[in-house]
């Protein structure tokens, strides 16, 4: 573990910032938020979702839509909305907005540049649709990428190298990106959305969590005081501190420099 934390000490620094879909559909906040993401220093990767706009546009399309645990089914029909929204409008929307705050960033799907490769969901019981789950993520890509002096803004579509584009939860994408790269780079991951960390009580921010590690995350779960929407972020933040990740904050993306810097938001940490 000792080797291990020199070996990240001495590589360069890359923030993976994931932002929330409430972030994303507040023009006012989005705005604020990405002014704060260019003034980060150094190499940054943003992955971003988009839930409620695609939602919107099937209704207005008359798309049926469901959710299961808060997971979109992704029939062929939502996938064309999905790829739209997410690949297209928000991704181009947020890449143009950076530009403007002299940010230069390349705006990205999973499945340009091969960056993202992923099988269509196999479950028991339930039939996902397109739905992908994450094989591999091409790190020597990004790698290149970021040696031009870009930064990335990453869209959760990817594809089974098969020619099929599949939906895939921005989470999760985060929590891949971070772990392949903490094998070149020393990695924080930063889960931003419209909270100020894990909460014991979702309507009060004051009520912030500021540490959680194993044991503290099967208490508050047993005891049913994380909300569903929470429970794949922290299991991601966990898969990501046992595969390389250095640190990884939940927060409120108003806050990013004081969840950069630790000061503020939820620290994940794995004592197991």
């Amino acid at each position: 573990m000792r080797s291990s934390k020199r070996i990240n000490e001495v590589m360069d620094k890359l923030y993976v910032i994931k932002i929330g879909g409430n972030i994303v559909d507040n023009e006012a906040a989005l705005s604020d938020f990405l002014d704060l993401f260019a003034a980060v220093p150094g190499k940054k990767i943003l992955v971003h979702g988009g839930g409620k706009v695609a939602t919107r546009l099937a209704a207005d399309l008359n798309i049926k839509q469901q959710l299961v645990d808060g997971r979109r089914i992704t029939d062929a029909e939502t996938l064309k909305v999905v790829t739209m929204v997410y690949a297209g409008l928000i991704n181009k929307q947020i890449v143009a907005a950076l530009q403007s705050k002299g940010s230069n960033v390349l705006g990205i799907s999973g499945a340009d540049g091969n960056i993202i490769q992923a099988h269509k969901r196999i479950h028991p019981t339930m039939d996902y649709g397109f739905v992908g789950d994450v094989d591999f993520v091409n790190s020597t890509m990004l790698s290149a990428v970021l040696g031009l002096g870009l930064n990335v803004v990453v869209a959760p579509i990817t594809h089974d190298n098969k020619g099929q584009l599949l939906n895939t939860n921005a989470d999760t994408i985060a929590q891949e990106i971070a772990t392949a790269m903490s094998k070149l780079y020393n990695v924080d991951l930063i889960y931003s959305f419209e909270k100020a960390g894990v909460l014991m009580d979702a309507e009060d921010d004051n009520t912030v969590i500021k540490v959680i590690d194993p044991t503290t995350y099967k208490s508050l779960r047993d005891r049913q005081l994380i909300f569903a929407g929470m429970i794949p972020k922290l299991d991601n933040a966990f898969a990501a501190l046992r595969s390389g990740v250095s640190k990884v904050i939940i927060g409120h993306g108003a806050q990013l420099p004081l969840l950069i810097s630790g000061a503020a938001g939820t620290t994940i940490i794995d004592a197991a």
